[in-house]
């Protein structure tokens, strides 16, 4: 028998998501698909402004275009994703994009099994095996990729303004102007960042204020087994 469990939060404007597809304001042209599922996982969000996201896709004013297609396929089995504290955000393995532009084709392919995405603090965030983007383009008719499988893994972001990512691609204000690929599996592996503005990735493509230009093409393809990456 399969279960769903979602445990309600306290706090102001919480967004809590699992295995659901939601965006705002977006232009897609075509076919936007959400295919999780969840068992026996808690999905929180505690404080103020908290996002706790498992296995979905959100997309807010943002634009794919050239014909679309937006494929998020997770499975999360015995998971929990929590969000704790002020301004946090906790992703697990699903693609999260805010005023980004892609014109066509975005991909992300999650197996997430017995984890727990955790972020607990103050403007921390803590993503697995999952894309996000905020204000970034690819353009140059787009494709951007990742392909994740998480096992028995712990992302934990504690702390003040601290990011932990585990096999995930994250651009923030980047523009690429086409193609960026991720392909990461990561089994009984644990990415923790405890501390103040402390930053702990594994196996992904970060971005931040950046532009490849040029056509681009961004490529990463990890393979991280029963390892530790911590930053404290």
């Amino acid at each position: 028998m399969k279960k769903r469990l979602l445990v309600s939060a306290l706090g102001m404007a919480i967004v809590m998501s699992v295995s659901t597809t939601a965006w705002a304001a977006s232009k897609i042209d075509g076919k936007v698909t959400n295919d999780s599922k969840v068992e026996q996982a808690a999905n929180i969000a505690i404080g103020e402004n908290n996002k706790a996201s498992m296995g979905s896709i959100s997309i807010k004013n943002s634009e794919v275009g050239k014909t679309g297609v937006v494929t998020n396929k997770s499975t999360v089995k015995q998971a929990a994703n929590i969000a704790i504290g002020k301004g946090n955000e906790a992703n697990m393995g699903s693609i999260n994009m805010k005023n980004a532009k892609v014109d066509g084709k975005l991909t992300n392919t999650s197996d997430v099994k017995q984890a727990a995405n955790i972020a607990i603090g103050e403007n921390n965030k803590a993503n697995m095996g999952s894309v996000n983007m905020e204000g970034g383009s690819i353009g140059k008719t787009g494709v951007v990729t990742n392909k994740s499988t998480v096992e028995q893994a712990a992302n934990i972001a504690i702390g003040k303004g601290n990011t932990a990512n585990m096999g995930s691609i994250n651009m923030k204000n980047a523009k690429v102007d086409g193609k960026l690929t991720n392909t990461s599996t990561v089994k009984q592996a644990a990415n923790i960042a405890i501390g103040e503005n402390n930053t702990a990735n594994m196996g992904s493509v970060n971005m931040t204020g950046g532009s490849i230009g040029k056509t681009g093409v961004v490529t990463n393809k990890s393979t991280v087994e029963q390892a530790a990456n911590i930053a404290i």
